[in-house]
């Protein structure tokens, strides 16, 4: 059984800040190839470092049914490459048969329980991001980074 990986959390420096979340158990599980790691947001499109962004007006099952959107610091909407990245994230763990995935929580992709509220305050409110929302709605089970300890 092979896990899908937000690869923050394998020692890729991909986060928008270009800072990484390593788990050295999830970085073993990928180099043994029993997980695959990768970034929903770089694979939408993003570069590295890149602007912060966070859901606006809903959670992530919201912009995928396109009553809410993804806005960067810089007010502008990125919500296609949030979509897009979802659905390439989606494409890989269908294309792998997997089942599970462990995807860090807080992310406007990744977010399992939590994500930023979209007033760049740092406030969290209950919801799932865009990739964590696809994913679930597909049938996998998602766990949180949170959960692994």
């Amino acid at each position: 059984m092979k896990l899908l990986v937000s690869a923050c959390l394998v020692g890729c420096r991909c986060r928008y800040d270009g800072k990484s979340y390593e788990d050295e158990i999830l970085r073993v599980l990928v180099e043994k190839g029993l997980a695959l790691s990768a970034c929903p947001e770089v694979l939408g499109g993003f570069a590295i470092p890149r602007p912060r962004a966070e859901i606006v007006d809903g959670t992530g099952e919201d912009v995928l049914l396109r009553r809410a959107r993804v806005i960067n610091e810089n007010g502008e909407d990125v919500t296609p490459q949030f979509v897009r990245g979802a659905f390439k994230f989606l494409d890989l763990a269908i294309k792998n048969n997997i089942k599970y995935a462990i995807l860090k929580d807080k992310s406007p992709s990744c977010g399992v329980y939590n994500i930023y509220d979209g007033s760049f305050t740092g406030k969290l409110k209950q919801g799932r991001g865009v990739s964590s929302a696809l994913l679930r709605k597909w049938g996998i089970i998602i766990y949180s980074n949170g959960q692994i300890k």
